[in-house]
């Protein structure tokens, strides 16, 4: 995701954030559903509104350019998140969290919420992306059960010039010399913090509580009344099986052979080859995770193929535990329908420091599901996002391989190399213009479609490895 500054949490901005600040109190509104799975703990948002902050008597009112929320006691939520009304708008600024453990009672540290959060959104000029509920907002961040609350947003000072009666160029007057003067950027209207409790984890078939490790029975991928478009592909393509039932948590892994048998049953691909495609991994599925297919949108959006994957991260923060997962990924499934107004989760997989993998947008894990990863290359490609931020923390072994098995059984279902280039066609973005076609590496980052720190510079650094390791898993 896209940095904005330079320096550290505690040097950037200390100066005019040290200040003690107060705010009146103002009145939470909460968003919550019902769960389609009957004994799941239905899920909720609390949308605050943020307000100019203001500096105790005797000093000169609030400030216009930080705006925030003092403490407070919540509902408990395990995930936050900044929103503004438009989201062609950006926060140019710092937005910085505390909360309180609700098990404690102990406030953390204030935390970074990454501002960034446009590049992972569908494409421009889509029925998506023109829809009215969706707003610009923050990346989320995962705080783990909390019942307060203290928030402020600053606006990062932009540049103007200033005239200097010093400038010999100056066309009028007495010589002046121009100077770059410090102004604060103004933030965008309808700022709130949005507040996810996730809910509690859905029961697993024998009664348990689903697990957040892989391993079970295959799911379903529909809810009810749910129908899917017609995928648009061709030969094998357009009827790749999605293993299991309705009430199943995981797609259970295939060695390579039963792969070939399941996805190509008269063992030839269109070329009249064996195709090269790697074993089928586990996957943990929708109902896996706990989704509640009534937040997002009827229907399924597919395009023609999936010539890449573009690897993330959810820039959420890594202090989680594996078992958490389900919980994290039901957060950022609500705050990407809920409170960001997208159709569905943005991204079609997520993987976990633990190696899980993860179902994300609904439509068929096998399909070419049309996502919401890569603002301006989201036809003809996948988006899989690891858990976590990795700009000062390397991704672990485990999550690298679950990227390379992923990766080697998509992309060579559509005949991709991992190891290859592919050619997408640009929707527009702040890197290619509408139009362009762009060189891509098959398995490219976040950040080669976009002008993005996404997926954090040492996540970026073992993509070279990735795809290798994905290239042996096709056999190639």
């Amino acid at each position: 995701m896209r940095g904005f500054l330079g320096s550290s949490v505690g040097v950037t901005c200390a100066a005019a954030l040290a200040l003690p600040l107060t705010l009146p109190a103002t009145p939470a509104r909460a968003d919550s559903s019902t769960m389609t799975s009957e004994a799941a703990a239905p899920g909720s948002t609390q949308s605050l509104p943020l307000a100019p902050l203001t500096r105790r008597r005797g000093s000169l009112g609030p400030s216009t350019q930080t705006q925030g929320l003092a403490r407070r006691n919540v509902r408990p939520f395990s995930l936050v998140g900044v929103i503004w009304d438009d989201p062609d708008s950006e926060l140019n600024g710092r937005v910085q969290v505390r909360t309180r453990a609700a098990g404690t009672g102990d406030w953390s540290d204030w935390q970074d919420v990454e501002t960034h959060n446009d590049e992972h959104a569908a494409d421009p000029d889509t029925a998506e992306s023109a829809s009215r509920r969706v707003h610009g907002s923050t990346a989320p961040l995962w705080v783990g059960n909390s019942n307060g609350v203290e928030v402020r947003v600053q606006a990062e000072p932009a540049e103007r010039e200033a005239a200097d009666p010093l400038d010999e160029a100056a066309p009028e007057g007495p010589r002046e010399r121009r100077a770059t003067l410090p102004e604060a950027a103004a933030l965008p209207g309808g700022l709130r913090l949005e507040l996810v409790d996730p809910g509690g984890d859905p029961p697993a078939p024998d009664g348990t509580r689903a697990a957040g490790r892989a391993g079970g029975a295959p799911s379903g991928l529909r809810a009810k009344g749910v129908r899917a478009k017609a995928v648009h592909a061709k030969g094998a393509q357009a009827s790749l099986p999605d293993a299991g039932g309705a009430k199943a948590t995981v797609i259970p892994a295939l060695s390579r052979a039963e792969t070939l048998r399941t996805y190509f049953p008269d063992g030839t691909s269109q070329r009249r080859a064996t195709p090269y495609i790697g074993p089928r991994p586990s996957i943990v599925t929708r109902h896996g995770w706990g989704a509640n297919e009534n937040l997002r949108e009827r229907g399924f959006l597919y395009t023609k193929t999936v010539k890449a994957a573009f690897v993330h991260h959810t820039a959420s923060g890594n202090k989680y535990s594996c078992s958490q997962v389900p919980s994290i990924i039901r957060s950022i499934y609500r705050y990407h329908v809920v409170s960001s107004g997208w159709r569905d989760i943005g991204y079609n997989f997520l993987v976990d420091k633990c190696g899980t993998i993860y179902e994300g947008r609904a439509g068929g894990v096998a399909k070419a599901v049309m996502g919401a990863h890569t603002r301006g290359f989201n036809t003809n490609s996948m988006g899989i996002a690891v858990i976590g931020s990795f700009g000062a923390t390397k991704p672990t072994d485990a999550a690298l391989k679950a990227i390379s098995r992923l990766t080697a059984w998509k992309l060579g279902l559509y005949g991709a190399d991992p190891r290859g280039k592919t050619y997408l066609k640009s929707a527009g973005g702040n890197l290619y213009r509408k139009g362009k076609n762009v060189r891509l590496n098959v398995i490219s980052g976040h950040r080669d479609g976009f002008a993005t720190e996404c997926p954090g510079r040492l996540l970026y650094g073992k993509l070279g490895t990735a795809r290798t390791t994905a290239a042996k898993y096709q056999g190639r």
